[in-house]
């Protein structure tokens, strides 16, 4: 019996007592199947809910998970694709959210999503075949990059509230960003909504709220067909994937209601240097360990 369990003997109402016991030991029979230390788990759920609260505020909450999951010996490989799981339940969210709200047209934009799932199954493929060592050398410059990029990119928003006219041209950016930006995020995947969503603004000239729109539910659109893949090559751990997708989609509803509080110029700075720590390390590691 655990010491949970002795302490809870004293408890004068046998039935609730039975039932935090059974509670314990789910939680322990949950923290086994991953076999990762208590203390491991804890890290990893903190890093998934600081991830989502991030996300909301400022984007890229990718990269904070993937270093947390690497930094605790997973493969490269199952650390991308677990990663991949639970970042489908913060987009998931955010995509429906915008799209309930008319903020993202599926039909104007479906040239996007088909460019965007062969990109992502593409990506996803290719870093299969890649050896975990390379894999490991080549991720802390991905996500480095990624983290330089989120800090120091000027936003520069539009106030154009109308989508762009439908021409070859238009059709031509769709497909290039599309298999562009997913292959990326099939293959690494930190910083990708920041990447839509600032190339949206370029390409498309249309405002941060419909640039967002399209970056979330895109960057739905590849992390879902990028697991589907990910799955089928056996790089995912489930119960790992589901709990700390919980805990992101928490802390993306925590951070929406913290956004205008807060603000970009706080969260961004504080992002990017524990970003940037957890990468040298992983870099460090990775080229000179």
């Amino acid at each position: 019996m655990s010491p949970a369990a002795i302490i809870l003997c004293f408890d004068s109402r046998p039935n609730d007592y039975w039932v935090i016991e059974s509670h314990l030991d789910i939680i322990y029979d949950i923290i086994a199947q991953t076999s990762l230390s208590g203390t491991t788990i804890v890290l990893l759920i903190t890093a998934a809910f600081v991830a989502g609260f991030i996300d909301a505020v400022a984007g890229g909450g990718g990269l904070l998970t993937v270093p947390a999951m690497l930094s605790t010996g997973l493969s490269p490989h199952v650390a991308l694709g677990t990663n991949k799981l639970a970042a489908t339940f913060g987009s998931m969210t955010a995509a429906y959210t915008f799209y309930k709200n008319k903020l993202f047209d599926p039909v104007f934009w479906q040239l996007s999503f088909w460019a965007t799932c062969i990109g992502a199954l593409l990506g996803t493929v290719s870093v299969h075949y890649l050896d975990s060592a390379v894999l490991n050398k080549i991720l802390p410059i991905f996500i480095g990059f990624s983290a330089l990029y989120t800090l120091f990119n000027p936003i520069k928003e539009n106030s154009n509230q109308e989508l762009p006219t439908k021409n070859a041209k238009l059709s031509k950016k769709q497909i290039i960003q599309g298999s562009v930006l997913g292959f990326y995020d099939g293959f690494a995947g930190p910083g990708t909504g920041a990447f839509w969503t600032v190339s949206n603004l370029f390409l498309y000239k249309i405002n941060l709220l419909l640039s967002s729109g399209l970056a979330r539910a895109m960057n739905f659109v590849s992390n879902i067909f990028s697991l589907f893949a990910f799955i089928y090559l056996g790089h995912v751990n489930f119960v790992l994937g589901i709990i700390m997708g919980v805990f992101l989609m928490a802390g993306a509803y925590t951070g929406a209601h913290s956004a205008i509080k807060l603000g970009n110029r706080f969260i961004r700075p504080v992002f990017v240097t524990v970003v940037t720590i957890m990468t040298l390390k992983l870099g460090y590691d990775a080229w000179f360990y």
